[in-house]
């Protein structure tokens, strides 16, 4: 096929579905005879093979994005190389997808489809850059609150049974956002079993050590497995915005905390 026979309509659409520049696509068009979806793929997989290769590139910006949907919500983690991507529309739409789709899966961590990895390969082609998505989880049952920090690096996704007023349900999602140390769990039954027996035993030798008679010892012991639990816990811990108070004090009767997940670009 000669390069008359491409026309210059032909060439730009070529080049808007895939951020190419205009001789690449019209040298797609001429091979392909024409054949646009043909060139579209063409391309598709010869670029996607360049970003294979780019892979190792370090992705340290990205956003999180969170979709509610009825009694299902997920979070998810995107990363990029650059904040100019980071906060391109492309890129946040296919966050905002990439939840959105796994609404219709298993409570859990998120994975990609065929489809969505297709959608993913496309933004990396016409960004250039290594994009993926980190990491997400999908939750279902009861209700759900959120909070996305203003530059979109940090979110939090909070499950919840019961009523809990808009606003405080908000403040405890930024709370899980602000306070330090993070929450690990929404109280002791949710923190790992090994790290409870390590700070157990800690506790156990520390208050043995005192010199203090053996029931004194054990209630010394006892107050210092309270006071990691308050500390770590989010029920335990006193609110960020009114340290008076703690966040078990802030749920009405009925209302239980079931579930929490923050996510932070670039932090585990």
């Amino acid at each position: 096929m000669s390069t008359t026979d491409v026309s210059a309509k032909d060439v730009m659409a070529l080049r808007k579905k895939t951020g190419l520049g205009m001789m690449d696509c019209k040298k797609a068009l001429i091979d392909a005879g024409g054949d646009a979806a043909a060139a579209e793929e063409t391309l598709r997989e010869k670029l996607k093979g360049k970003m294979d290769t780019r892979s190792d590139r370090v992705a340290g910006e990205g956003c999180v994005s969170i979709v509610i949907e009825g009694g299902n919500a997920a979070i998810i983690e995107m990363r990029a190389e650059t904040d100019f991507t980071a906060r391109n529309d492309n890129f946040r739409a296919l966050a905002a997808s990439i939840a959105s789709a796994s609404l219709a899966g298993a409570d859990g961590a998120v994975t990609m489809s065929d489809a969505l990895t297709k959608e993913l390969d496309e933004v990396r082609i016409t960004t250039g850059e290594n994009i993926s998505m980190a990491r997400g989880t999908k939750l279902g049952g009861g209700n759900f609150a959120s909070y996305i920090h203003h530059d979109s690096k940090l979110g939090v996704l909070l499950q919840f049974d019961g009523e809990l007023a808009d606003d405080v349900a908000t403040g405890i999602c930024q709370h899980i956002a602000a306070n330090v140390p993070t929450p690990m769990a929404v109280d002791e039954t949710g923190l790992p079993g090994d790290l409870v027996a390590l700070k157990a035993g800690e506790a156990k030798a520390d208050a043995e050590n005192s010199g203090k008679p053996p029931e004194i010892a054990a209630k010394i012991a006892e107050g210092k497995m309270r006071k990691f639990f308050e500390e770590v816990t989010l029920l335990g811990q006193k609110y960020v915005r009114d340290e008076t108070k703690k966040i078990s004090s802030l749920l009405p009767a009925g209302t239980t905390l079931k579930n929490f997940v923050r996510l932070q670009v670039g932090h585990e």
